[in-house]
């Protein structure tokens, strides 16, 4: 998993926080806005070893599949030959099926998987297929049609389609692959406590990390932290890292324009299934107005709290289990939160599923003291 500073600002356990245009991740992010700049702190995540990403180059094969079957004329009216093999692989389609039988399979995967949808993207991704909807064989027509179902715009209805799409990919690939590749990097997240504090010089967040070992002598954890700008490139001396606890940073790199890489050296080796709790302290220069977590693996347990201290946001919404996408839609709304009496807002997840968020949204600058 990778760390991300969004737009907002996100620290993925994974979790993490995206703006809409970007591409998405996992894990957990802390965003922050209100101020003028817009440098925001992204994720924290374990980088995936050899496995995790044979499983994404699989999902991202089907979701492609998947878009050259929206291309033509959908499922519905699809031939056999039209459906490429990684689809095919993940409905689970073997050399003995007739055609009628591949498209069969392909279909009846494809609608079993997608009732664990959200709404939105379970009505865009069977409609750009064919499989709701109108029937018709021009792809233009049937997002038309989405567009009026959803009483959105043509663009943001082909954004559900694309959403939809990678989602369905990820379930399809993941319920065919084997139980090795399934267990995703050298080590997950079980439990992340995070303390976010917007009342200081610099927003600084306090990450309690409790790990476990999905292999044999795990010695080394390697975490990214992403940062995000508006207008200008994130620059890796606005964010700094410091271990408190659980480790050793035996280095840090800049792994591209927007990301920093961190390796942290364990006490001591842990065996598979072994727990251990790693606490970092992240500050940035400025951070956009949210702070979620967005899993790439199970996650038993999530708890926030942000502290805004004396001059508090106009509003304050829970986020939980909503698409990375929608994180900065205003149109997705979630349960108003009243900040206490010390300026803090405290929120607990529990079994938080893979590629949704799970955080806190704000809106408006902070206030003058109360």
């Amino acid at each position: 998993m990778v760390p991300i500073v969004g737009t907002v600002d996100a620290l993925r356990q994974g979790v993490s926080c995206f703006p809409p245009d970007r591409k998405r991740r996992d894990d957990c992010c802390v965003r922050q806005s209100c101020w003028t700049t817009q440098t925001v702190l992204a994720n924290i995540d374990p980088v995936r070893d050899h496995r995790g990403g044979v499983v994404d180059g699989r999902a991202k094969e089907c979701e492609e599949d998947l878009k050259r079957l929206r291309r033509n004329r959908g499922l519905c009216l699809a031939r056999a030959d039209q459906i490429g093999a990684a689809l095919r692989d993940a409905c689970g389609v073997n050399d003995e099926d007739t055609p009628a039988q591949v498209v069969d399979k392909v279909s009846a995967a494809v609608r079993r998987h997608a009732a664990a949808l959200g709404s939105e993207q379970r009505l865009a991704a069977l409609t750009a297929l064919g499989l709701d909807g109108p029937r018709t064989r021009f792809l233009r027509d049937r997002q038309r049609w989405l567009s009026e179902q959803l009483d959105r715009n043509f663009r943001t209805a082909q954004r559900r389609i694309d959403e939809g799409f990678a989602e369905l990919a990820s379930l399809l690939t993941a319920a065919n692959a084997p139980t090795a590749a399934r267990s995703g990097a050298a080590w997950r997240t079980e439990r992340l406590r995070v303390l976010l504090a917007l009342d200081q010089q610099q927003p600084e967040a306090f990450l309690f990390r409790q790990v476990v070992a999905n292999t044999a002598e795990l010695e080394e954890i390697e975490l990214a932290v992403t940062l995000t700008s508006s207008g200008a490139s994130g620059r890796e001396n606005d964010v700094s890292v410091d271990v408190f606890s659980g480790g050793t940073l035996v280095h840090r790199r800049r792994e591209s324009q927007d990301r920093i890489g961190l390796a942290l050296r364990l006490p001591e080796p842990l065996r598979q299934g072994q727990r251990h709790e790693i606490a970092l302290r992240l500050r940035v220069a400025e951070m956009l107005p949210h702070y979620v977590c967005v899993p790439e693996s199970s996650c038993e347990e999530f708890d926030l709290t942000v502290r805004f201290g004396a001059r508090l946001p106009r509003s304050v919404s829970l986020l939980e289990k909503v698409f990375q996408n929608d994180v900065s839609d205003d149109s997705v709304t979630g349960k108003p939160l009243d900040p206490d009496a010390s300026g803090e807002v405290r929120v607990r997840f529990r079994q938080l599923e893979p590629g949704f968020a799970y955080g806190i949204r704000w809106e408006g600058c902070p206030q003058e003291p109360r």
